[in-house]
């Protein structure tokens, strides 16, 4: 057991041959095995860097291994890691203070995965129906929009619309409804139910492929939702803190939900911190042993989440993301790539479709010779790519990521 803990991988197939063996395959990543990684950039165990454009699914939004994040984590790490929420710790209300001041909430409950964030703001949201709604015991409905992704629980399968994530998981969460993206004429159907406790909605669709609606669609769902007395929970796990142009996306229409979900980059990438914000009327239902989290608030996600939203106001990151994703869309489109389709984006949340019988490659066939190239991005269903790099990039970064996908198609 001592020589697995001292042996290192050497090369990245004798650590992929590992994973292979004892891990479960619930993955299929690109063949690259990564071991370090600076700013925009990150090294395979081979020694070769990459620019990435993935950004880990916008976690890493500050940079990967941002000096002061790695200072706090340090200081935090050697201090106080951990005390449970069996008792106070003295981190805890100073960040519940600080994050609430940052956007302009009343409370919030601190989780720490994205999907914990989603799976609690849906009790929330039945737990406000049946005590300040009125919505009869066991019949309060949440609504959700076709092709989201909020994560792989069973609640979270059981609101897909993507056979891949849901066969064979049943039977599934009742209560739960799913109508078109970007269409308020549905919404209004739906909630108009009197049972109706929330729309939970991503602002852009990240993993649908970067699906944005048309401009007005979160104002209306603001009016609908104010409308029929209905929760707006806007998911911005991913499109928020900056990724879009903006600290949120439901800010390029400037609306506030009434539960607004966070995480990845609330951590900056060193561990798993998320977090719900909203209302003392909602957060109020709860009531001690009704919810919790072994490892939510803890002293260093604390002390984490504090420096990394000071990080992306202190580095304008979300202004310099509006200004770098302009860049970018602008290259790529000069480009002209034949079989190359449907450029879109807002800031630094990008994708592009592959067409095929055009471009003679799959989404994942290309994501492999950018990587060659010197390039990560992943790919999202058979036929787009995403590209969602660091926001702190600059046009020296957007110029080597269009050489690496000229490159790629050469």
């Amino acid at each position: 057991m001592q020589d697995i803990l001292n042996r290192r991988a050497n090369t990245s197939a004798e650590a992929i041959a590992l994973e292979e063996l004892y891990g479960a395959h619930n993955y299929h990543p690109l063949p690259v095995v990564l071991t370090r990684g600076e700013g925009a950039y990150v090294w395979d165990v081979e020694g070769r860097r990459y620019l990435d454009f993935l950004a880990a699914y916008s976690a890493v939004n500050q940079g990967h291994c941002h000096p002061r994040l790695v200072a706090v984590m340090r200081e935090q790490a050697g201090r106080l890691t951990l005390t449970s929420r069996a008792f106070h710790n003295d981190l805890l209300g100073k960040y519940e203070e600080y994050i609430c001041h940052f956007f302009g909430y009343e409370r919030v409950l601190p989780m720490n995965t994205g999907v914990e964030a989603g799976e609690t703001a849906i009790k929330l949201a039945r737990k406000w129906a049946y005590e300040v709604k009125g919505v009869p015991d066991g019949r309060a409905r949440v609504v959700f929009a076709d092709n989201n992704f909020w994560g792989r629980t069973l609640a979270a399968v059981s609101s897909s619309s993507d056979p891949e994530t849901y066969t064979h998981f049943g039977p599934f969460m009742p209560g739960f409804e799913r109508i078109p993206y970007n269409d308020l004429d549905a919404l209004e159907e739906a909630i108009s139910d009197p049972d109706t406790a929330a729309f939970m909605v991503e602002p852009i669709q990240g993993e649908a492929g970067v699906i944005i609606p048309d401009e007005g669609y979160l104002q209306g769902v603001r009016a609908l939702c104010s409308k029929y007395n209905v929760l707006f929970i806007a998911d911005e796990i991913q499109t928020g803190l900056g990724r879009t142009g903006k600290m949120l996306a439901c800010d390029h229409e400037g609306v506030k939900p009434d539960m607004l979900l966070l995480g990845k980059a609330l951590s900056g990438g060193m561990m798993p911190v998320s977090a719900v914000l909203s209302s003392h009327e909602i957060m109020n239902t709860l009531r001690p042993g009704q919810h919790g989290s072994t490892f939510g608030g803890n002293p260093l996600a604390c002390a984490l989440a504090m420096e990394a939203l000071q990080i992306l106001k202190d580095e304008n990151l979300a202004e310099n993301a509006a200004a770098m994703g302009d860049l970018f869309r602008k290259k790529l489109a000069e480009l002209a790539i034949p079989g190359l389709s449907g450029l879109r984006g807002k800031g630094l949340m990008s994708a592009v479709d592959v067409e095929p019988g055009i471009f003679r490659m799959t989404a994942r066939e290309w994501c492999e010779k950018l990587l060659t190239a010197g390039l990560l991005a992943k790919q999202t269903h058979e036929f787009t790519v995403r590209m969602s790099p660091p926001l702190m990039i600059d046009a020296s970064h957007v110029v080597e990521a269009i050489d690496a996908i000229k490159n790629s198609i050469q």
